[in-house]
């Protein structure tokens, strides 16, 4: 937290999200290991490994540009503010939007329902330890919370079932943190108080309704884009490849990447008006 804390302050982006970006990363030697081993086998030369590999890296590509055009699109609400005179000026009259992002939630619903999945794996193995070696409702309960992490015993019926419940958790959690931070009739208030209008739309309730309208379907594409990503780790852990990178991982590089990027622009601009006011 400390070493966090003085990156944030001393450096560039979040010094906690960086840390976790450096650790993340760390894994990259084991990946590109990985398709070494499935290239090259104690055989010789793979064909099959090959393309194997190929896939591989064609699918990370293509995912984590999915990932930055989905965390970098938005939806523009346009708004309208009225002309007023006060005294000799007239003020107001300008046209600005509102950015509606399409995963507003981030990488925040993924978290959540790992950790809700993992809680209940948690408390059992404090009260019975050896219970992975037992049978019954517990032992059943047991191997359900940790179906997604390991596949060690575990029936192919628990990790369908884990599955489902993860996906539903994150849709869940998707709509729970996207309007607890954004909250329409909120947004619709300041904009009816400060004299906008959103064009077509009549202020007050309609332009609540509209506003949450657009949310919920932005929110739909976000969750399932979340639980598509979520995913992909359950569906490599059925194959006998070590993959050290999993969805929720790419989420987090590519976030932080792209904070890093934003804060090196927002410091170069400053530097540039900096300069020139100098």
């Amino acid at each position: 937290m400390w070493l966090g804390e003085q990156i944030t302050t001393k450096g560039v982006g979040n010094g906690i999200s960086m840390l976790i970006f450096v650790g993340i990363i760390a894994g990259l030697p084991s990946f590109v290991t990985t398709l070494y081993g499935l290239i090259f086998t104690a055989t010789g030369f793979s064909t099959t490994g090959l393309i194997t590999a190929l896939g591989l890296i064609i699918g990370a590509i293509i995912l984590i540009a999915a990932v930055v055009f989905v965390q970098q699109s938005e939806r523009r609400i346009p708004v309208q503010y009225s002309k007023k005179v006060v005294g000799r000026k007239m003020y107001g009259g300008q046209s600005t939007h509102i950015p509606l992002k399409l995963a507003m939630a981030g990488v925040m619903p993924i978290i959540f329902a790992s950790a809700f999945m993992t809680f209940p794996a948690m408390f059992i193995q404090i009260f019975i330890p050896d219970i992975a070696t037992q049978t019954g409702f517990w032992a059943g309960v047991y191997k359900f919370s940790i179906a997604t992490s390991t596949s060690n015993g575990i029936p192919i019926g628990y990790s369908i079932a884990n599955a489902a419940v993860y996906l539903l958790l994150i849709v869940g959690f998707t709509f729970f943190y996207t309007f607890a931070t954004f909250n329409p009739a909120e947004v619709s208030s300041n904009i009816k108080k400060n004299g906008g209008f959103i064009p077509g739309i009549r202020a007050g309730k309609p332009t609540t309704e509209y506003l949450k309208s657009i949310m919920t379907k932005l929110t739909w594409f976000g969750a399932v884009f979340l639980a598509l990503v979520a995913i992909l780790p359950m569906l490599v852990r059925f194959t006998d490849l070590n993959i050290a990178f999993g969805g929720t991982s790419i989420l987090i590089i590519v976030g932080v990447a792209l904070e890093v990027v934003q804060q090196l622009e927002s410091q170069l601009v400053m530097r540039h008006y900096k300069g020139f006011l100098d």
